[in-house]
């Protein structure tokens, strides 16, 4: 059960079942204390999503899934928070938004991504044995932007959530930088190289995509 406020905030506490959250669009955001099997947050249009273990909960969890397989597939836009294990296929589907992971990955990791980035934690250094390289590429994160767009989500993340993991990441920020990767698609990343170009030359950013799309199907 839960409650809806006049804000568009609704918090849940138990399983949430089948495609919980699915399709939701931007100004609502779900908060469920507990768990949730596949299709979470199938179709997630603009709202925001926040699961994290019971409070009373023994396991640790880092270590539990909580999240079933196909998490936020088709989604377009929105925020998704889970602290806590997802299963097989996860963002499966990444054409675009952000993902930052600060657990372990399997095999065929980003196998269906397509566009986006990904921030990943790679304490065994072991992700790109886990890569198709002929698809995405991997780097260290350096740029600083790019680390201050990891930084806010693992801050975010750690302020809905609670988070264990993402406070002692925060608390010992400097040591465990060098440790995450950056995978990236080529081609968005060729996609991204050619709309700064065409907006250095002084398009708008709207411009500069369209240009950059018929740039990189020739």
């Amino acid at each position: 059960g839960g409650w809806l406020s006049q804000w568009g905030f609704h918090d849940f506490a138990g399983s949430g079942g089948q495609s919980f959250g699915a399709f939701i669009p931007k100004g609502l955001t779900l908060e469920l204390e507990g768990d949730s099997n596949d299709y979470f947050g199938k179709g997630l249009s603009g709202g925001k999503l926040i699961v994290y273990s019971p409070a009373k909960a023994k396991y640790k969890a880092d270590e539990n899934i909580i999240i079933g397989n196909v998490a936020l597939f088709g989604a377009t836009s929105g925020k998704a928070f889970i602290a806590g294990v997802a299963g097989e296929r996860f963002c499966v589907r990444n054409s675009g938004g952000c993902a930052v992971i600060l657990g372990k990955t399997s095999k065929n990791f980003a196998a269906g991504m397509s566009g986006g980035i990904a921030y990943v934690l790679d304490e065994e250094s072991d992700l790109y044995t886990k890569l198709n390289k002929s698809l995405v590429g991997f780097s260290k994160v350096t740029v600083s932007e790019d680390i201050q767009q990891l930084k806010s989500l693992i801050e975010e993340h750690t302020s809905l959530t609670g988070s264990v993991r993402g406070k002692e990441i925060l608390d010992n920020f400097d040591e465990y930088l060098p440790k995450f990767k950056k995978i990236i698609p080529h081609e968005y990343a060729r996609m991204l190289k050619s709309i700064n170009k065409f907006e250095a030359d002084g398009m708008s950013h709207e411009e500069a995509k369209i240009e950059a799309f018929y740039a990189n199907i020739k």
